[in-house]
């Protein structure tokens, strides 16, 4: 993460030096990819909590993986062809001429790029979840090294073009390095079943009822983000460019949040209690703050040497100067409203981060307009911390509650008020990796003889390769 966002801003510093319209163009299209990189990774993060289930067996996991993988091409399809559409968007949205002719080949490029995320996706997050995410520093190494060269080579030369095939060639690196890191993991080293295999809708169906929840509330805040992004080009040229600088300030403040909010998906999914779960939650609230704070500090002592890399046009370093205490304000609300809302994920209730962001994006995409008309750009970012600071507090609400019936959920997250006879038949769909019992069926003399442990009981339960993931 810290890796992607220190990419991201390179890019930004890049294009804002060569030319406000270039990067005014690259901020349109990454409006588009926003939602569009969200839906693929939020089908992705929906595996999280049942690949922590299966920590004492990692080679469970792998189908879990595949499911994932399937239901992020599905995602990542339907978003590449938004992608190829973007010019059509940006007219519709009324960006300025002098923007769109800049974009190019971009959007087929960045669609290439997200059909390479939903392909082969999905491996670092299995490594965090198992217990391993030191190893996910090597594959995020190698996307910045990659992507770091490629931008300083190709944006003086190619300009916006050039960012969509770094974006490309560093995508494919960080798979191709992520996807050999878990394959060497002691556990799965050798093991069958890395290839996608046919496609077992009962399980995709089953992590959908995580995944696309988690996706659809990323694709809620992007879309309306993005929709206030053409807003702020419908300011000019340089209220886009001043948008797209204080956005990129926005991902850098909050690695922090990010990265631990991640971190502490697989420890509250494993929680035994109430207190337990508040308790990881709690840390991981403290650590995001923490990190906010400094670089709240930090831009606020450096904010003109800072805003200085990114443009050399003077109206949109003053607009940027001017917005900055606003930044500050979402980002801190924003941001630990995603540890919140990562934390109703591990808890398998990412339905209710879906209905605040639809609550509260959904307010801010009815005001835009009217603020836009009203009061331009400072206007549209007076109504972001507003947004941010509602979100905060549904979210906040929502983990309070759900997090109180922790044993409930652990034993059956898909029911509201789960009874004991039904926590016990959906026990090994919601937890495939922890039974009660276990049968081998092994063939011998031309049928299949039941070896039945646990004193006797005869509860059964099929290969690895075949269990319900």
């Amino acid at each position: 993460m810290s890796a992607g966002t220190a990419t991201q801003l390179l890019g930004t510093s890049l294009l804002g030096q060569r030319a406000t319209t270039e990067l005014a163009a690259f901020a349109l299209v990454a409006a588009v990819l926003n939602p569009v990189t969200a839906a693929v990774s939020g089908g992705l993060r929906g595996m999280a909590p049942f690949v922590a289930a299966c920590r004492e067996s990692p080679a469970d996991a792998l189908p879990i993986l595949r499911d994932a993988r399937w239901l992020s091409l599905g995602l990542g399809t339907a978003g590449a062809l938004v992608l190829l559409g973007v010019p059509l968007i940006a007219r519709l949205g009324g960006a300025p001429a002098e923007v769109t002719a800049e974009f190019g080949a971009l959007p087929a490029l960045l669609a290439l790029q997200v059909l390479l995320a939903a392909a082969g996706g999905g491996a670092n997050g299995v490594l965090i979840a198992l217990g391993r995410g030191r190893l996910v520093l090597w594959s995020s190494l190698c996307r910045t090294v990659v992507e770091v060269t490629s931008l300083l080579v190709l944006v003086p030369r190619l300009g916006a073009q050039g960012t969509g095939v770094a974006l490309v060639a560093a995508t494919a690196t960080a798979l191709a390095a992520s996807n050999l890191l878990l394959r060497r993991v002691p556990e799965l080293a050798g093991r069958p079943g890395w290839r996608p295999g046919r496609p077992r809708p009962r399980e995709i169906l089953r992590m959908a009822k995580v995944g696309i929840p988690m996706s659809a509330t990323l694709v809620v805040k992007f879309a309306v983000m993005g929709g206030v992004t053409y807003a702020a080009a419908r300011t000019g040229a340089q209220g886009a460019a001043a948008h797209a600088v204080l956005v990129s300030l926005d991902g850098l403040l909050g690695l922090a949040a990010f990265a631990v909010a991640q971190a502490a998906v697989p420890e509250i999914a494993r929680a035994t209690s109430p207190a337990d779960a508040r308790r990881h939650n709690r840390a991981a609230l403290a650590v995001a703050v923490a990190g906010l704070s400094a670089g709240a500090l930090t831009l606020s002592v450096l904010a003109e040497a800072v805003l200085r890399l990114f443009t050399t046009d003077a109206r949109v370093l003053a607009l940027t100067l001017a917005l900055l205490p606003l930044l500050l304000a979402h980002s801190i609300a924003g941001n630990c409203a995603i540890v919140m809302s990562t934390g109703l994920t591990a808890l398998k209730r990412s339905t209710w981060s879906l209905g605040s962001a639809a609550t509260s994006y959904g307010l801010l995409a009815l005001a835009t307009p009217a603020v836009t008309a009203a009061w331009g750009l400072p206007g549209l970012w007076s109504a972001l911390p507003l947004t941010s600071t509602l979100l905060l507090a549904l979210q906040t609400l929502g983990f309070l509650h759900h997090s109180a019936r922790v044993p409930t959920l652990a034993s059956d997250p898909g029911l509201t008020e789960p009874t004991p006879r039904r926590r016990q038949q959906k026990q090994d769909d919601d937890n495939p990796c922890e039974h009660v019992a276990t049968e081998h069926r092994m063939p011998r003399h031309g049928r299949e003889e039941r070896q039945v442990e646990n004193g006797g009981t005869d509860i059964q339960q099929v290969h690895n390769d075949d269990r319900p993931s």
